[in-house]
């Protein structure tokens, strides 16, 4: 568990706009990356886990919310976020 909120205090020092910035879009797509990462990982060793498939298609529809939301305000933002994050569109 403590290196689960290790690495994601580490995705939140990378991604962050401000110093007391743990929340923003851009801070939550990039948590939210790293946590669908870690689920497709894991259908990898158990493909027939549908309870935490359901889970991810959730997180994956939340993560595109947010970058619909990051593309409507800020284009170059939205870009820079995509490439950071090996994400293709």
């Amino acid at each position: 568990m403590a290196s689960k909120g290790k690495k994601k205090g580490e995705i939140i020092e990378k991604f962050k706009e401000h110093p007391q910035d743990t929340g923003s879009a851009k801070v939550q797509v990039a948590i939210l990356t790293d946590r669908i990462n870690a689920l497709t990982e894991h259908f990898k060793a158990h493909p027939k886990d549908f309870h935490s498939r359901r889970g991810l298609l959730m997180l994956v529809g939340r993560r595109r919310r947010l970058l619909k939301y990051i593309k409507d305000k800020d284009p170059q933002k939205y870009q820079k976020l995509l490439k950071d994050l090996n994400l293709r569109k």
